[in-house]
């Protein structure tokens, strides 16, 4: 790092489970960052290490609501990620997918700054095409218990290419698989997060379903790392949509095991039933994140668990402790 600034970057949900992270990798750059979070899932606490860095401003801010801001670099993540939260206000939750974007768009055409955004997996549904490649349009129910999320982030990409081509905005789009890692809400339902919880406190091992259905997971730094490739790769002509993620594929029972072997828990796995629209698979195709970013993930499964069971073992001692 040398020390200088090279940007003043925005990132929207940046006190978030990702955010921080991607918090964390642009100031190491040497960059001003601007984090900016309604706190709806996101919390101080993932970014209180940073607080005393000058480079370094935290605003409360809503993104479904305009802001007004001097930025070369955007990085929209805002929005809730896991069921549990973005089913709790179906109709917010696509607000901030739509009129999150718009005004982000906005921002980024005022000011000509560089705009990437946090797309998901979830575009592509329940896929009949695997494992999955940027040019499949996906397989989604439109009015589903999940397509506040899934039809939001679809609504985004659409605004971003629209924004593009009338308005010459330099956009960037990833699309994010299952990711895990330390600063995941304990309590957020997603998969990696429940499990881990669970063995730690040797309770049962919730699985919806019987446990066959496959995702990919993809340890945070990894992913953040792709992120920045995205942002920093020299053609502007190449917006994405990329895929980010790990193509390991597991079934969800074998993630259960996994965890219960690593925590050295006592808990049984139990079965429920699977809810609504719950994709059978989940595997990216990154050739060409290969290709055109030189990225693919480099801690493995087994690896990435040992961190976030740590995480969450401390997690759970302090609270214990409170």
């Amino acid at each position: 790092m040398s020390g200088l600034v090279n940007k003043r970057i925005l990132v929207t949900g940046g006190a978030g489970f990702l955010g921080s992270h991607l918090c964390d990798r642009l100031l190491n750059e040497g960059n001003e960052v601007i984090c900016m979070d309604n706190y709806f899932t996101g919390s101080k606490k993932n970014v209180a290490h940073l607080m005393n860095n000058p480079s370094f401003e935290l605003m409360r801010h809503d993104v479904t609501f305009p802001i007004y801001l001097e930025v070369d670099e955007i990085y929209n993540l805002a929005c809730p990620a896991s069921p549990i939260h973005y089913q709790h206000d179906p109709v917010q939750t696509t607000k901030t997918s739509v009129h999150g974007a718009i005004n982000m768009l906005g921002l980024a055409k005022r000011t000509g700054a560089k705009i990437f955004q946090a797309s998901t997996s979830e575009v592509y549904g329940d896929p009949k095409v695997h494992p999955q490649t940027e040019d499949y349009w996906g397989h989604v129910n439109p009015i589903g218990f999940r397509s506040c999320y899934d039809e939001g982030k679809r609504c985004a990409e659409t605004l971003f290419f629209d924004y593009r081509r009338q308005h010459n905005l330099r956009i960037k789009i990833g699309r994010i698989f299952n990711t895990y890692g330390p600063r995941m809400h304990p309590e957020d339902g997603r998969v990696v997060s429940n499990f881990i919880v669970q063995a730690l406190r040797n309770e049962p091992i919730t699985i919806y379903g019987d446990g066959s259905q496959t995702r990919s997971f993809c340890y945070c730094l990894d992913l953040i790392d792709a992120f920045y490739r995205i942002m920093n790769v020299t053609d502007d002509d190449f917006t994405g949509p990329v895929n980010i993620g790990n193509p390991g594929e597991f079934t969800i029972k074998e993630l259960a095991e996994k965890v219960i072997d690593k925590v050295g828990s006592k808990s049984k796995l139990t079965f429920l039933d699977l809810p609504s629209d719950d994709p059978t698979q989940r595997r990216p195709d990154i050739s060409i994140a290969k290709e055109k970013l030189g990225w693919e993930p480099k801690v493995d499964l087994d690896e990435g668990l040992v961190h976030t069971i740590k995480y969450f073992d401390e997690q759970l001692k302090k609270g214990a402790a409170a």
